[in-house]
């Protein structure tokens, strides 16, 4: 995990104490439902998560680089033109209902470090689902200025929701990155600040039966991967 030299609110650190519940009616602590810090590999260190499953194409491999306490993970860097076969890969999860929000409140969030040349289309760091299926959570970089988007997409609809950072991340820093939906509100916060939010619809309801993904969205040769360092992925319902 990495360690930033800032303050961060509450709302963004990764680990958030379990309150007692004061009546019947108390609302539920928040669940991290999966989490990959990267210093076991890809074992989910959340207790409910999935070890994840390594997949590569045209000789893409993912390298744990750091100390033995504190890793990360390495994704291969983007292709060089006129190359037409590019090495990639991504982490891929199961089809794990704790990752079915529906409507609601949901986290989610990664720490990246990546260069604007890294960047090529979207880079998608972690989703469960893809835009033209039944619904998707998502976050991704975006390539024209390297800001951090979160993007939504209900169920019965294909209308996408997305907030863009108010500014970038793709600087060769480490930043931490949270998305966050509650109620009508999708929020992206970046390095603990709210840098962003859009109003979304409160019926708004994500289910789908793809798998949680890392890295990009599948192996097709337009597919948005991400090409950077990348660190302590998470999820979390509350």
């Amino acid at each position: 995990m990495r360690f930033l030299a800032f303050a961060l609110p509450l709302v963004a650190l990764p680990a958030l104490a379990v309150l007692p519940a004061t009546s019947a009616s108390a609302v539920a602590a928040p669940v991290t439902v999966a989490r990959y810090t990267f210093d076991a590999g890809t074992t989910d260190t959340s207790g409910r998560g999935v070890k994840l499953r390594i997949r590569t194409a045209d000789g893409g491999r993912i390298n744990f680089n750091g100390t033995t306490a504190d890793k990360y993970a390495a994704f291969p860097a983007p292709c060089v033109a006129p190359a037409t076969t590019c090495p990639r890969a991504l982490l891929e999860g199961t089809d794990d209902p704790d990752l079915d929000p529906g409507a609601r409140m949901f986290r989610w969030g990664a720490t990246v470090r990546l260069t604007a040349a890294q960047v090529v289309g979207s880079s998608n760091v972690v989703q469960k689902g893809v835009v033209d299926t039944e619904s998707q959570w998502k976050l991704q970089i975006g390539a024209n200025q390297g800001k951090a988007h979160c993007v939504l997409v209900g169920r019965g609809s294909t209308q996408i929701y997305l907030v863009r950072s108010a500014v970038g991340v793709a600087d060769n820093k480490w930043h931490t990155i949270m998305c966050q939906r509650s109620g009508t509100r999708l929020s992206v916060y970046v390095d603990g600040q709210d840098r962003g939010r859009i109003t979304v619809p409160a019926t708004l309801s994500i289910a789908n039966d793809l798998p949680l993904r890392i890295g990009g969205p599948n192996f097709t040769t337009t597919s948005d991967m991400y090409h950077g360092l990348l660190d302590d992925v998470y999820a979390r319902l509350g």
